[in-house]
């Protein structure tokens, strides 16, 4: 029993990390470098509302930090349980609101765990294929949709059917892609449409403003908002 807990006692000690600093220096340029063109991916073919551009300049950190950790720990199993620990401390609260955003930094990690676990030829070769996929899906999507333009309409004392109502009448095609409700009263939506004209704007404008003066409403060019 004695020599047992000594061997469990051993395998749970701290060795001595030996690291081959000029993979670690490659593998980190590497993890920036796919980082990098995966922000530049995302911004230009990503489909969110939010602001890309903001979301993907934190991706070669994410991508750098997560290899030099995947590197420190994969030798040990007590760093590695001390990482379990450590991340049930700190915990991240970053304001996930589309899947989409969740798939491409769950990409973002892979490259930074492939390339920290020795990983380099795999880990490159999977983003040049997911990279092919996702300039697919683009032009795939491209094809199905004619809509050119989001709006977004937030505010008070209006309802969502009243809304479409006006979008409808005005656009020659009208599609829901978010939806938030804070409290009985209060909304914001926002809709991928395609017009044939600037007037056609201004008129739902004007019927938006006639549902509700304190309205707030957004244009957004789907191809240029990145």
């Amino acid at each position: 029993m004695a020599g047992k807990l000594a061997t469990f006692e051993e395998f749970l000690a701290t060795q001595q990390i030996q690291i081959d600093y000029s993979y670690l220096i490659l593998a980190l340029l590497i993890a920036a470098l796919l980082a990098f063109i995966l922000g530049k991916i995302y911004v230009r073919y990503g489909t969110s509302i939010s602001n890309r551009k903001r979301f993907a300049s934190n991706f070669v950190l994410m991508a750098t930090t997560t290899c030099l950790i995947i590197m420190i720990v994969k030798s040990s199993l007590a760093l590695s349980l001390g990482l379990v620990g450590a991340l049930s401390i700190v915990r991240f609260r970053a304001a996930i609101k589309e899947p989409e955003e969740l798939a491409f930094l769950f990409l973002n990690i892979a490259i930074g765990l492939g390339l920290g676990a020795g990983q380099l030829i795999t880990t490159v070769l999977a983003f040049i294929v997911i990279s092919l996929l996702i300039y697919g899906r683009h032009f795939a999507i491209k094809k199905q949709e004619n809509q050119n333009l989001y709006i977004v309409v937030s505010g008070k004392g209006v309802k969502l059917k009243n809304i479409v109502q006006i979008l409808r009448k005005h656009c020659s095609s009208v599609r829901l892609k978010r939806f938030d409700q804070a409290g009985e009263d209060t909304l914001e939506a926002s809709f991928m449409i395609d017009v044939l004209s600037f007037s056609e704007l201004e008129k739902i404008r004007e019927d938006l403003n006639i549902l509700s003066k304190s309205l707030t409403i957004t244009y957004l060019d789907k191809e240029g908002f990145y």
